[in-house]
């Protein structure tokens, strides 16, 4: 999954991030009467404070609320130099949810590692697509190409007990991750409402057909800056560009989606920013009917939409 070309809006917290990965640390690594309080004020100096609060919490095995009603909690000399280790990593660019293993989509926490792209909260967007297409109780099944650490495709098993789902990842590493979070968050019986699938894009699919296929592809342009800056460094670049203009994964997803979708099946992908009027004619070109592209929160063209036509 990923969610990557930002927005020149978006640029300045990329920015900032880099500039505190350049600040010296000057961390405290020990302290015999090191509180809550006085960590945290220190590791302000270095990395936002949403960040830190994250780190400590995941370094005392807490929660968000137990930070606010113990301020003057000791820590002792492990606590606090696993702290520290985290925030200095934290400093120098690595995400946040690799540093903790976790990152919550759609209200459930999913594991993550490297072997991944850390799923976004825009990303939402295709689940919220994908649901209002899919019948809240009847059998449909699903598609989710590249699903990375599953969280698209376990989603939508959540949220549509009924449906089978079906996703497919080119990572055996990335399946791994997805058939863990798959067995948390749905329970030993997962395997019969998600398969997972080692392959290309609809490559281990020959012959089947959806009710909806949801896609969120690489799709940045190689070359782009972006990719050397914040988080992106860490992140899996196969999951984040296809190379030459970013549209080569999308060309092959839209141009094999009618030979998989059934009559009146729809086709949702995410893409860049700034790609929308180039997927509009990609999806035209394949025959698909009611093309639309949606905004996400921050108004930023986000998902493209067509329908296959009934027969």
């Amino acid at each position: 999954m990923n969610n990557v070309i930002l927005s020149p809006s978006e640029e300045s917290a990329v920015r900032t991030q880099n500039n505190k990965a350049d600040s010296s640390l000057g961390l405290r690594m020990t302290d015999d009467n090191v509180t809550v309080d006085d960590i945290l004020r220190e590791a302000r100096i270095t990395v936002d404070m949403v960040d830190a609060r994250m780190l400590l919490c995941h370094s005392l095995g807490v929660r968000r609320e137990y930070l606010a009603t113990h301020p003057d909690r000791l820590l002792t000399e492990t606590e606090a130099t696993h702290f520290n280790t985290l925030v200095a990593r934290r400093a120098s660019g690595e995400p946040v949810a690799y540093l903790v293993s976790s990152r919550e989509f759609y209200g459930r926490d999913f594991s993550v590692t490297p072997a991944v792209l850390i799923p976004r909260p825009e990303t939402e967007l295709l689940v919220d697509l994908a649901l209002a297409r899919m019948p809240q109780r009847g059998w449909c099944e699903a598609l989710d190409l590249g699903t990375g650490s599953g969280a698209i495709a376990i989603t939508l098993a959540c949220e549509r007990p009924a449906a089978r789902i079906f996703a497919v990842d080119a990572s055996q590493a990335a399946l791994d991750v997805a058939s863990g979070n798959a067995s948390s968050l749905l329970g030993s019986g997962w395997a019969s409402r998600l398969t997972l699938l080692h392959g290309d894009w609809y490559g281990p699919l020959i012959g089947r057909r959806f009710d909806v296929i949801v896609a969120n592809p690489p799709y940045v342009e190689a070359g782009d800056p972006h990719l050397a800056q914040g988080d992106l460094r860490f992140e899996p670049a196969a999951a984040l560009t296809p190379g030459g203009d970013g549209l080569g994964a999308l060309r092959v997803i839209v141009a094999g989606a009618p030979a998989h979708l059934v009559p009146g099946g729809w086709l949702i992908c995410e893409h860049g920013y700034d790609q929308a009027a180039e997927i509009q004619a990609l999806f035209r070109a394949a025959g698909l009917n009611d093309v639309t592209t949606v905004p996400d929160l921050a108004g930023i063209p986000r998902a493209t939409l067509g329908r296959r036509a009934m027969d």
